[in-house]
């Protein structure tokens, strides 16, 4: 087996290694859950009032022509390759939410049947059959690798109705599912791809799906993920002064990444208001990355000046006139000589203006005349200055409430909503976390010249249901932290990325005492165990009936809950779909008897 401890995963993609993973496809034996049945129990039809759930999730049921049509629609209108960007992020968001359901649903389930589920929930919404040929895992580390047929694509039919036989493959929305649901299981990007098609002219369709360490450059796959990476290109493309602006420096190089709904919304905002010069209002938390988007923003727009960051709260209040607007000679003690302010060094280009709700009342005014004017006055200066700046703004406050306050200037507040552009927390960007930390990972490991051979389950699972009160930012720092922290050859761990932060035990799962996956504070002891104890006070083992005295405890649990094979599951400590497994069995025994 080869050693993971001793070579890098970047070494392993390069030299096309075999890894040997802990746990495969071959640890299936047919009984776990969840089963077909137990996720056919989730999905409920209720015609009276429209609507169709899958657990918690609102599905849809349409034709399949009906979709065909959307697919065909959408690669007329915006070209093969826009038309594959929106499925395959559409796919990978589907995948993420079904990750989501089977991970809440069946917490204690062995990973084996966990990553299954999603072949099953795939079949079960119509979209595929998919055929395992085999899957390995190493959940200490993070690691996947595996081959699946996929029998009867709908995408292909589609596909081939409209447009025949090709030379690619065309299961996008398919290939973003598997994606995003093997991702959000494993709590780090896994890439898929599609190596045979149906649209190609083969019978079946062949996908192979590895970690994003084990393949080496994934940059084509992560194009068809990431909702800015086409545009930049296209756009640098179509304009050439945007090649010279790219950032050159390894800490100038982190950018937006991002495939949630609510970053995809924020970001084609970003894009209808870039090429006009609108004033645009960034709100979000704290480290949401609102300079990221601004500076987006402005690679977007027309202005061919210099983009120039200023952050409202880092000026003490009696020099903030003079670095916004500049300064004339002798203005006051110690101004020896006349210095531009930043509207002026910002001429023809964007002037940012980060917590903006820091800048006392006074700069308020004078900015609220530059914005009317377009002309501002340097402090002691006796003519205005003409200035042609876009000014982007930046808050994470509300500023309603700080006008109601008197602490913001109403008039201003007007001015500076022109367009306003809210920014997602990273909590509500669950989507995107595989995305960055596969980023920052490679990112900080180039920067510190670091090679650890990737990280553990744990520290990925905690990374993924961690709340991140500081948002991308403090991600990025985990990141950094874990990667610095660690030895080389060595995955990063959990101690390697947190140290003062407080982790509730609920993010964190851990290997129950029936050797399952779940929350380390809702380790389940087994029914055996529990007939263990109870034997200690009727006897040995030898002088009762296990399973008859298992039987009857599980029946009385179930009677006790009124019915409720969940609540009873709770109570005996095992999953429903174990409850009910151990049930439908006791009853087979019964009838055999």
């Amino acid at each position: 087996m080869t050693n993971l401890h001793r070579i890098s995963l970047a070494d392993m993609a390069k030299e096309n290694t075999k890894i040997l993973l802990k746990g495969s496809s071959r640890e299936l034996d047919g009984h776990n859950s969840p089963t077909v049945d137990d996720l056919t129990e989730c999905l409920f039809f209720s015609p009276g009032d429209g609507r169709i759930w899958l657990e918690d999730q609102r599905m849809l049921l349409i034709h399949s022509s009906s979709f065909g049509l959307l697919r065909r629609e959408l690669i007329d209108s915006l070209g093969l390759d826009k038309a594959r960007d929106i499925l395959t992020r559409t796919g990978y968001l589907s995948g993420m939410r079904d990750a989501d359901l089977i991970r809440n649903r069946w917490p204690d389930s062995d990973p084996p049947s966990i990553f299954t589920a999603g072949t099953h929930l795939h079949g079960l919404e119509g979209v595929v059959k998919v055929e395992t040929i085999h899957f390995e895992f190493d959940t200490e580390k993070g690691l996947y690798d595996g081959e699946f047929l996929w029998h009867h694509s709908s995408e292909d039919e589609e596909h081939i109705a409209a447009y025949g036989i090709g030379s690619s493959p065309a299961c996008w929305m398919e290939l973003g599912y598997a994606i995003g649901y093997v991702s959000g299981l494993v709590g780090s990007l896994v890439i898929f791809r599609e190596v045979e098609c149906q649209s190609m002219g083969h019978a079946v369709c062949r996908v192979i799906g590895k970690s994003a360490e084990l393949w080496g450059d994934i940059r084509e796959d992560i194009r068809f993920l990431n909702v800015t990476a086409n545009e930049i290109e296209n756009t640098t493309q179509a304009d050439p002064k945007l090649n010279e602006m790219e950032p050159s420096s390894p800490e100038e190089q982190l950018r937006m990444i991002g495939v949630s709904a609510a970053f995809t919304a924020a970001t084609h905002s970003l894009k209808k208001v870039a090429p006009t010069n609108a004033t645009v209002l960034f709100t979000g938390e704290s480290g949401v990355g609102k300079e990221l988007f601004a500076s987006m923003l402005h690679k977007f727009s027309r202005q061919t000046g210099p983009f120039l960051a200023f952050n409202c709260a880092a000026i003490p209040e009696n020099l903030m006139e003079s670095e916004l607007f500049g300064v004339e000679k002798g203005a006051f003690t110690g101004a020896t000589i006349s210095r531009p302010g930043r509207f002026e060094r910002a001429n023809g280009g964007t002037l940012f203006l980060d917590e903006i709700g820091n800048l006392n009342l006074a700069g308020q005014s004078k900015l609220l005349r530059a914005l009317q004017e377009r002309e501002i006055e340097r402090v002691g200066g006796i003519s205005p200055i003409k200035v042609n700046v876009r000014v982007i703004a930046a808050t994470n406050v509300d500023l309603r409430k700080a006008v109601e306050r008197g602490e913001f200037r109403e008039d201003l507040f007007f001015r500076l909503n022109v367009f306003p552009i809210h920014l997602p927390p990273l909590r509500e960007r669950k989507a995107d976390i595989p995305l960055l930390i596969n980023h920052f990972y490679h990112h900080f490991c180039a920067l510190h010249n670091k090679s650890p051979s990737g990280m553990t389950q744990t520290a990925r699972r905690a990374l993924f249901n961690y709340a991140f009160p500081g948002n991308i930012r403090e991600l990025q720092n985990l990141m950094e932290r874990g990667v610095i922290s660690s030895e080389e050859g060595e995955p990063i761990d959990l101690h390697h990325l947190f140290r003062n932060e407080f982790i509730p035990d609920e993010i964190i799962y851990s290997v129950n005492d029936q050797g399952n996956l779940s929350h380390s504070k809702t380790k389940t002891e087994p029914t055996s165990s529990l007939l263990e104890h109870i034997s200690q006070f009727v006897g040995t083992k030898d002088s009762i009936d296990i399973e008859m005295l298992e039987r009857n405890l599980l029946q009385e649990a179930v009677d006790n809950a009124q019915g409720n094979l969940s609540e009873a599951a709770r109570r005996v400590g095992l999953s429903r779909p174990q409850l009910a497994y151990r049930l439908k069995k006791s009853k087979q025994n019964n009838t055999e008897e």
